[in-house]
This record gives C-alpha cells, structure tokens and sequence, in this order.
C-alpha cells in the first residue's frame, strides 16, 4: 500500500489543482468494483455517517471524507440529498476544515432542528505544533446549503477527568430540552458515555454528568453514541474501542453494539440488559440513526473498518454507506429490517421453487453481480443448507445455515480478494428461532444479508472476479423446499 506522509493526509482539497482531482475522479470511475446501488465516495476514502435527518420533505446524508486517498487524513463532510432513501443527489462538501477549531479535521456528529431551523453539531479536531489533539464541540447552523459555524464551540473541551478522545455527539429531544450525548475515554482509559443539555442551539451546553451502566472497564473508548426511544425502552448504540478480542462473543476487533433498559435522567443510572452485536458481519461500524418521514427509526453504517486495506485502495477509494434499515424491538432483539423504500429498486423478477439436495445446484437462470434475493424456506428436512452467491469456478461467496445449532454464517474465503488485516473468513451468529427467510442485497462489492426479517444481520465487502455470477444451493444431508424471488437492481442517481 502505498504510503502517505503527514503533509499528505493534511493536504486540503483546495491545494489540488482542478484537472489532478478530475483525474483521480475518472480514475476511481474505472473501478471494476464501484458499487451500484450503494452511496460511495466520488474518490478518496468515506467513513461514518454523520448528520442524518429528515426535515421540510428531504433527508439529508452526509459522511466523512478524505477526498484525495484511501487513507484517513483531513476530513471534510460530503452531504446528499434524497426525497425517499433510493435516489441520491449530490449537494457537494457541507463542513470543510476551516475555522482553528477545526483545522485537522471535521469529525463526526449530527444533525437537528430547532424552532424550523436546521444545525449540526460535531467535533472539531486541531492539532498544536507538537501534534497534539485538541477536540471541541462545534454547532453549526445550515441554511440552503450555507454554513454558519456558532464559535467559539458549544463545548470547548473535555470535562476534568477524560482525555481529548472526546467527541461523536449525537443531539436529541427530550422535554424541550436539547441534549447531546457523547463518546468519551476517563483519565484511567476506560470508555464510557457523558451527557450536555441546552435550551436551545446557540446558548451554554451544561455538562451533566456520566451515564451509569453496568459495563465496567468495557472498552477504552465508546466511539459513535447514539441514543434514542423505541416501543417504549431507551435504546444506546455505541462502539466500544479495544475490548477483548479473545472474547468468543466479539469476532471483529471493532465492535457496533447496544444496550436496552431505562434511563433515568435525574440519577444517569442506565438499567439495561446485555450488550448485543448490531451486526455479525466483517464490515460494519459507526451506525447512525434518525426518523424517517413517518416515525420509522432508521441505522445507516458504514460498510468498512478502521486500520484496515481493501482492495480498491490502489485505485484512490474506500468504502460505502449500508442500506438504510428500519429498526423495531422484539422479544428484546433490536431487528433490523430493510427500508421498505428499497423495493424502488426492484427491476426484473425471477421466481424458483422446488428442493435442494446435497448435490450442488445451479439455479437457472439465477445469475447476476447487482441483485436482491428473497429466500423462503418453506420445508427442511436438511441437516445444513449452504448457499454459493458470486459463484464461478474458482470463486464463491458462502452462506451456510446449521439446522441442528440454528447457527447463520457467512464465509469469504473463496470470495475473491481480500481485506487486510482481518482475523478469519468466517462470521458466525445464532439466530433465536429456525431459519424461515434470508433477504440477500448483493452488490458489486458488497454483501447485506438479513435473517429471519432482522433477527440477525451480516454486512459485508467482497470483492470477486467479474465472472463470478452464479447462484448455487445444496444440503448437507437430507432435502429442502425453497422458494427463491430474485430482483435485478437499478442503479441509483449519484
């Protein structure tokens, strides 16, 4: 991989000559693996999502980005504007790096509103001649595109007992007080979450204190909080950094998880249950979350991992946004379920229904790179069923599902090119009742598979030849009734 001097990831956009950042464009256009129906970079590298809303009929979607490399240097916010989560417009950078607070890097944060108004809040990331960090919390109102950023910050810097790993604030509403909830690292290294409120946007953010939980020593840093109210219980996603990979419950090195209870606002006592994975896959971190325009709570993430190389490195680009989910609490499960939006999407149908036994069978004429498949398993008798997506000679993309353990897994080892450092090829999770359903959105280079309308999820990258299109099913023993719906999906509007 190519490597970049710190003058080289601090390099604004603004340096680069126009026709030099027109050729890296053009040359990530090239890309055998740009995604179709997903919202990735124009170049450069896109991380977390940051400032989703819905507001006056438009969903606003924007991530960080580094424009000129795969590589996490000075960020910036690129922002996107949809009337319905499908088609995409393009509204170009929203935050730049351009104020002293803020020198080293637009970081994360979110959006609200306030008596019709539209403000973000994130954090501001500077660095001092001997490279130390400084973050603060930066509000900033928005109008038709104009930013008008509220300085000094809201919350200028970390309270006494926690370090400058400080930031991630996501604001909401809650009895006509504003409140911002952020991530933050104590003194002695430990992660946790703290809490501000504020009358209204531009007046003082009062810290309130820690929020109580009973996750003791839980990480170094709890990255992305976001908090919100579900069927009644107080919801708080996070990603805890540096928890011990050696737990067998944890497979990837960083985690998107949440807890479920109540939070008492007067104490910051949280009562939950366990922490939950939010998803089983290899690539999915930093979920945010919003309303949509009926009420649904919906999580976009983004599909990729810190300190990790992909394949499209080499060609000037990294990552992609997930599809945008509905989330709903049953049975004390978070289930993410696809937009309903996303049907949009559904071009031609091919339907298939019959057995699978244990000789592999190709589906005709089930084949394709971009597509949705709905699986129903409407009998089985197997004692394992395995599915082969992105399937060529050489190559294919597997889903497995044990009967017997009610164990889901997903296995790229054979996928085609591979993510580095990673630890495996294979993700495992223990769905709660048998596998009835699978809703499968490939792309060109990704995978989001949804168990049983939520129950578990796994997202993943993979990145496989070009003629590797096949779809194959097979059991280990014993015989399966499936019905199989299969949609090519158009592109979407970038």
């Amino acid at each position: 991989m190519e490597q970049w001097s710190r003058d080289q990831r601090y390099r604004p956009i603004e340096s680069m000559p126009q026709h030099e950042f027109e050729a890296l464009k053009e040359k990530v256009g090239l890309s055998k693996y740009r995604q179709r129906f997903h919202i990735q970079p124009l170049s450069g590298l896109l991380n977390h999502p940051n400032g989703l809303i819905y507001t006056n009929g438009q969903y606003h979607i924007a991530h960080q980005w580094f424009p000129l490399g795969a590589v996490h240097g000075l960020k910036y916010w690129y922002y996107y504007t949809s009337s319905d989560l499908v088609e995409y417009h393009r509204e170009g950078m929203l935050l730049k790096p351009d104020s002293a607070y803020d020198s080293h890097g637009v970081y994360s944060g979110s959006a609200f509103t306030y008596q019709n108004n539209f403000y973000v809040m994130y954090t501001g990331n500077h660095r001092t001649k001997d490279w130390d960090r400084q973050s603060s919390q930066i509000v900033a109102k928005i109008n038709n595109g104009k930013v008008e950023k509220l300085n000094p910050p809201a919350i200028p810097h970390p309270p006494k007992g926690y370090t400058q790993n400080f930031g991630f604030p996501k604001v909401f509403k809650r009895d006509g007080k504003l409140y911002a909830i952020i991530g933050a690292q104590r003194d002695d290294l430990t992660g946790c979450v703290v809490l501000y409120e504020a009358e209204q946007p531009e007046s003082e953010w009062r810290f309130i204190g820690e929020i109580e939980t009973d996750l003791k020593n839980f990480g170094s840093f709890w990255e992305s909080p976001d908090f919100f109210q579900l069927n009644g219980k107080d919801v708080l996603l996070f990603c805890p950094r540096a928890l011990d990979s050696e737990e067998e419950q944890f497979q990837n090195k960083y985690l998107s998880g949440y807890i479920i209870g109540e939070l008492d606002f007067d104490t910051l006592k949280f009562s939950h249950g366990p922490f939950q994975t939010l998803d089983n896959g290899f690539d999915f971190y930093a979920p945010q979350t919003f309303e949509d325009e009926v009420g649904r709570r919906v999580l976009i993430g983004w599909m990729g991992l810190p300190d990790t190389e992909y394949p499209t490195d080499n060609e000037g680009w990294a990552h992609c946004l997930t599809l945008p989910r509905t989330l709903t609490i049953e049975s004390g499960i978070l289930k993410q379920k696809p937009h309903m939006n996303l049907r949009k999407l559904r071009e031609e149908k091919e339907t298939a229904l019959g057995y699978a036994n244990k000789f592999f069978k190709q589906l005709h004429p089930y084949e394709g790179k971009q597509y949705e498949l709905v699986v129903d398993i409407l009998e089985n008798e197997a004692s394992a069923i395995e599915f082969q997506l992105r399937a060529s000679k050489n190559e294919h993309t597997v889903i497995r599902y044990n009967s017997l353990t009610k164990e889901i897994s997903l296995e790229r080892f054979d996928s085609g090119a591979l993510p580095i450092p990673v630890k495996g090829t294979e993700r495992k999770a223990t769905l709660e009742t048998e596998l009835y359903q699978l809703r499968i959105f490939v792309d060109t280079s990704s995978i989001e598979i949804f168990c049983n309308e939520g129950e578990r999820v796994l997202t993943s990258r993979i990145f496989p030849s070009e003629n590797a299109n096949k779809i194959r099913v097979a059991t280990d023993s014993g015989q399966v009734y499936l019905k199989m719906s299969k949609y090519n999906m158009k592109s979407i509007e970038l």
